[in-house]
């Protein structure tokens, strides 16, 4: 059920979209908090067999459902489906400061940039520090950046968080092609190879309230590695022509 309350000067309408799997723990005071700040929260589940959806629904959420393919492919599934002129995309584990959702939508709703992703480098991070496993994560995260930063001229200091803002209309011209967490990073190359504006502000990450992260650096960072190449040699496909926006 949609909260129809004004949440940006320009009169921009906001969805905040959220992929579950098997959250049924946290998603229900998750969609209750953003409630305040969107126009439509729009859960996308991939079939959780623990009440995820139910929980989700009762809370105030729209709900609709993926194949299971993965988190990209949720996420782009929903950015299809939102609503609102904005759609911010955060995670259902408790991990994203729901307090900091103005500041990622404030850039797109002035007009100051097409995408905003909250950095956990300015913001703090409780998921990248602490042993070797979230050390070589940051790692990872922060040479990524680097090639990006390097082959597109920019000065971003976070790519892969999943707490982001985008402007909805935008989206058909990325061609996003992720199913898995690689999808954020997709995100940010094919927004600057399109020559869009991504910015970043300072969001804090906290570590999962229940369970742990589904990364699994040995089984994912080839994948990772893949998605950078193939987007900095241009090889990943891209529309012929450009959305209108």
């Amino acid at each position: 059920m949609p909260v129809h309350v004004m949440t940006t000067p320009t009169g921009k309408r906001i969805t905040v979209l959220i992929p579950t799997k098997n959250e049924a723990a946290t998603i229900g005071a998750i969609v209750t908090g953003v409630r305040a700040h969107c126009d439509e929260v729009l859960v996308v589940d991939a079939n959780s067999t623990d009440g995820t959806a139910r929980a989700a629904e009762e809370a105030g959420a729209r709900v609709i459902y993926d194949d299971g393919r993965g988190k990209g492919a949720g996420l782009r599934l929903g950015l299809g489906d939102a609503a609102g002129d904005i759609v911010v995309c955060m995670d259902a584990d408790g991990s994203h400061e729901i307090a900091d959702i103005p500041k990622l939508v404030g850039p797109v709703a002035r007009g100051e940039a097409d995408m905003v992703v909250g950095c956990r480098m300015t913001g703090g991070s409780d998921e990248l520090h602490g042993d070797l496993g979230k050390f070589a994560r940051f790692m990872g995260s922060m040479i990524i950046t680097l090639v990006i930063n390097y082959r597109w001229g920019v000065r971003l200091t976070d790519v892969q968080n999943g707490f982001r803002a985008v402007r909805r209309e935008i989206v058909p011209s990325l061609a996003l092609a992720s199913n898995d967490f690689t999808i954020e990073e997709e995100m940010v190359m094919k927004c600057l190879r399109k020559g869009r504006r991504v910015a970043n502000v300072a969001t804090h990450e906290y570590a999962r309230r229940v369970g742990r992260s589904r990364i699994v650096l040995r089984k994912v960072w080839f994948g990772f590695g893949w998605v950078v190449i193939k987007n900095v040699l241009g090889l990943a496909p891209m529309p012929r022509t450009e959305a209108s926006a």
